[in-house]
């Protein structure tokens, strides 16, 4: 049986700021890849993106747009627990 390789994609969905999610981007990268040092190619081709709203976000569209429609869960969620955020957010 020939071995058949394909394109995985996984989301992670998370209300944060810009500086948290550049930091879980180089975990999440380091993780992947262990040794960033060493000669290309990487033994297993990956990559990691960001894709956001909201003021200071990737993609600042001036509210929580895509991401709300995305993940709607997570947004009531965290306006839940963080009520103070409510009004940046609106």
């Amino acid at each position: 049986m020939a071995d058949e390789a394909g394109v995985w994609e996984v989301r992670l969905g998370l209300y944060c700021t810009r500086e948290q999610a550049e930091e879980i981007r180089e975990r999440i990268g380091r993780l992947l890849c262990p040794d960033p040092e060493h000669a290309p190619p990487c033994p297993v081709p990956w990559s990691v993106s960001l894709r956001g709203s909201g003021p200071g976000s990737v993609e600042d569209a001036g509210g929580e747009g895509d991401v709300a429609e995305d993940y709607p869960e997570l947004v009531e969620q965290a306006h839940i627990e963080q009520p103070w955020q409510r009004g940046r957010r609106e």
